[in-house]
């Protein structure tokens, strides 16, 4: 019986947890690990987002600012490893 591939969401996660170690006993080792991933993410949205990268941007800032039930929501939903499962 092979063992459940993680999603790629929980991939994200064991790469924050990486980093935050990396980080070892430093001030703010959460904030400087998912900053260095939202950095990259920000490349690769700008890079492969098409002409309308900006608003998608606006769109997940809008929706972490003002709606967090449905963030939360997503992140959950994000976690399922069957990409029919996915919400964003």
């Amino acid at each position: 019986m092979s063992a459940k591939q993680p999603s790629p969401t929980e991939r994200v996660e064991a790469l924050f947890e990486a980093l935050t170690s990396h980080y070892g006993d430093g001030d703010d080792r959460e904030l400087r690990a998912a900053a260095k991933l939202l950095l990259v993410a920000l490349d690769k949205i700008r890079t492969h987002g098409g002409r309308n990268w900006p608003s998608l941007l606006d769109e997940y800032i809008q929706i972490v600012k003002h709606d967090p039930e449905r963030f939360a929501r997503m992140l959950q939903s994000n976690s399922s490893s069957s990409s029919d499962e996915l919400l964003a």
